[in-house]
């Protein structure tokens, strides 16, 4: 077995969904990155959840969806190749069996937000994790309101692309501290 220091300590994620609305709104593509403390890549996980196509044309629109039409395009485009929701769940239980300990950190950008998402889609992977969380949002709002610092984070709006950009600004903001 693994000692505790060989193994991972932050279980990045980043989900993209077809609005923001726990209730009414559903996973699309999750991707999944354990790193250390040092935020060294242990291993990575993506998957794209098969939604209803009906649900979402009805969910994706407006201006959000208006000013990304190529993430729009893309999530589209793969859904028909997606898995059941309760098959990711089951893949992404694995992972953090195979790459953690006992607890496990969610970390991300607004990670609060996909955490609304992990609660209500996939209460067993709920289950696992530790109720402190990793926001890296919160570094942003005290850097740019307080410091008046700012990091120019890629906005690609493809999961695990989203997570490796907050882990980049998270080590700009660590930089900036040390």
């Amino acid at each position: 077995m693994a000692k505790t220091s060989e193994r991972a300590t932050l279980l990045w994620v980043d989900l993209e969904m077809t609005g923001l609305s726990p209730e009414e709104d559903r996973i699309l593509e999750v991707a999944a990155i354990a790193t250390d403390w040092d935020f060294k890549e242990y291993d990575t996980y993506t998957a794209v959840v098969k939604c209803d196509e009906k649900l979402m044309r009805e969910r994706m629109v407006g201006e959000f969806w208006e000013k990304n039409k190529e993430s729009f395009d893309a999530l589209m485009a793969q859904n028909s190749d997606g898995k059941a929701p309760t098959v990711v769940e089951k893949e992404l239980l694995k992972f953090i069996k195979k790459n953690f300990g006992d607890t496990v950190y969610l970390a991300g950008n607004s990670i609060h937000q996909d955490r609304k998402f992990i609660e209500r889609e996939w209460p067993k992977l709920n289950a696992k994790l530790h109720y402190r969380m990793l926001d890296v949002s919160a570094w942003k709002i005290y850097f740019e309101n307080a410091l008046h610092r700012s990091f120019a984070k890629p906005e690609n709006h493809r999961a695990l692309d989203d997570i490796r950009g907050s882990i980049e600004e998270l080590k700009w903001y660590r930089k900036m501290i040390s």
